[in-house]
């Protein structure tokens, strides 16, 4: 064990048993951090718009302070971006986050000098927990690749500004720099496949011992290696132990990576975002992400299904259920208020509080009244893939609403590693799981409203040249899984089998 790894030992217990503690009194730092933002944001032009000063409890902040979005949000910006102070936390941002919206064009999320504890100090949560309880602490004397996006920032109204993976790499703690790849220069590219292609210079020769990244992107990383190589990445990196992940469902990824690999290796899963850190992995035999109860968010939980209500129920944390969708709503110290991130959670264990993440507000299939969700697209595939020993690269899922004879349907685009020996069955499997999974399709199926879900084959690397194609490959961008309507569907067109 080197001096790292040895260091890293008593900061990790400690770390752990801070975690387990706080995870013990979740409510109560809830209830702290509420008190805490109400006393700094009352000082702002936000605090002062909405009245703060005469907010005695819960009830009267919701009725003070709607849920928004970015677009809601967006004047706020432009004032910080002008120069102004006090805006929507004290003095200014430290940074501004860059991320693409749907509907927003580029957003701009501000990180404050609260707030980047935040970012920066879970993430090492994340790793000390699983050494504490793992007892692997000799990854920490390996090299580590963390696939990222640019750290290069530019300014926006005198405000550094970058992808918040290009933000968090300078903030990395100086006794990892010497064991961090790739380098800043290669890091630095902004051209995704040039940029793989140095990285698998740069670390091919290297003792890896922890990858981390989007899963689509590290399996891109991997299939680089193996065709230069010839092995598998558990061969090439014999001392590889450590697989950081998140960004996306893993469980559609996971198959082919492990493929990849060869052999075991201990997963992390992380719940990072550009408005904050909201949960992550703290145990490697339990399911689940610890929610980040006591790092300056405080969270709102709507049910799904009251989301597009005019005055849909909030709830706290003491207040939420098990197994339940909802909406996650933020309130913290970078300024955030009412914000609905676009997430939906669900809550698998209340003791401590830990959540899946189940999918995206907007990234639904309503268009005959059926609301699929992603977390029930991604388990019908991911079940019969695994009952036919299928192996996936990529897929998205979209309504096609027919216009003439027959009957509409969704469509589901799949880029095959491996295909089904037969795909009509395979589609009818996945057809009964997502049936069973949701009751409004299982209707409209019935009910001959609907045909079962049809299959398009997408060509090798078909989703990778598609996202090449909008200039979204790499970094962070991430397909959609499903959504409401043909404007993915369409673009896939070209790159069809």
């Amino acid at each position: 064990m080197n001096l790292k790894s040895l260091l890293a030992r008593p900061f990790a217990q400690v770390t752990y048993n801070r975690i387990r503690k706080s995870a013990e009194q979740a409510v109560a730092d809830q209830q702290n951090i509420f008190k805490q933002l109400l006393k700094v944001g009352s000082k702002t032009v936000f605090g002062k718009d909405h009245d703060f000063q005469s907010i005695k409890s819960y009830s009267d902040f919701q009725a003070k302070v709607p849920i928004r979005d970015y677009e809601q949000l967006k004047s706020y910006i432009e004032l910080i971006k002008q120069g102004q102070h006090n805006v929507l936390w004290k003095g200014k941002p430290i940074y501004f986050a860059k991320t693409s919206g749907t509907t927003s064009g580029v957003k701009y999320i501000p990180i404050t000098k609260d707030s980047i504890p935040n970012h920066i100090h879970t993430a090492r949560n994340a790793l000390f927990c699983y050494m504490a309880q793992s007892g692997n602490y000799d990854f920490a004397k390996g090299k580590m690749i963390f696939l990222s996006g640019s750290p290069v920032l530019e300014r926006v109204g005198d405000i550094p500004t970058g992808r918040l993976s290009g933000i968090v790499n300078h903030h990395i703690p100086r006794y990892l720099r010497s064991n961090q790849l790739p380098s800043f220069e290669t890091n630095c590219m902004e051209d995704w496949e040039s940029k793989l292609d140095k990285i698998v210079e740069e670390t091919i020769q290297r003792d890896m011992s922890l990858i981390s990244g989007i899963p689509p992107w590290m399996q891109m990383y991997f299939d680089r290696l193996i065709e230069k190589s010839g092995k598998k990445i558990g061969d090439l990196f014999p001392n590889f132990s450590v697989m950081v992940q998140g960004g996306v469902n893993f469980e559609p990824y996971k198959a082919k990576l492990y493929e990849s690999i060869g052999r075991h290796v201990d997963c992390i899963e992380l719940f990072p975002a550009s408005e904050g850190f909201f949960a992550f992995q703290d145990s490697q035999s339990e399911p689940g992400l610890l929610l980040n109860t006591n790092s300056g968010i405080f969270f709102e939980f709507i049910p799904m299904e009251e989301l597009e209500n005019e005055r849909p129920r909030r709830l706290m944390l003491a207040e939420v259920e098990l197994n339940k969708n909802y909406a996650l709503i933020i309130n913290s110290n970078a300024g955030l208020w009412g914000y609905n991130i676009g997430d939906t959670v669900k809550f698998i264990s209340l003791k401590p509080y830990k959540i899946l993440v189940t999918g995206r507000t907007k990234h639904f299939i309503s268009a005959f009244g059926e609301h699929v969700i992603g977390e029930e697209v991604e388990a019908a595939m991911t079940k019969a893939a695994a009952e036919e020993g299928v192996r996936l690269v990529e897929f998205t899922v979209a309504p096609f609403v027919s216009q003439n004879k027959g009957k509409s349907y969704h469509e589901w685009f799949v880029e095959f590693e491996s295909a089904p020996a037969n795909l009509d069955s395979f589609a009818l499997k996945v057809d009964q799981n997502l049936r069973e999974k949701n009751v409004y399709y299982d209707d409209l199926i019935k009910g001959n409203i609907l045909e079962p879900l049809k299959i398009t084959e997408i060509r090798t690397h078909g989703f990778i040249d598609y996202m090449k194609s909008i200039g979204k490959l790499g970094g962070q961008n991430k397909v959609p899984r499903l959504s409401n309507h043909r404007q993915l569907a369409d673009g896939l067109e070209p790159f069809k089998k």
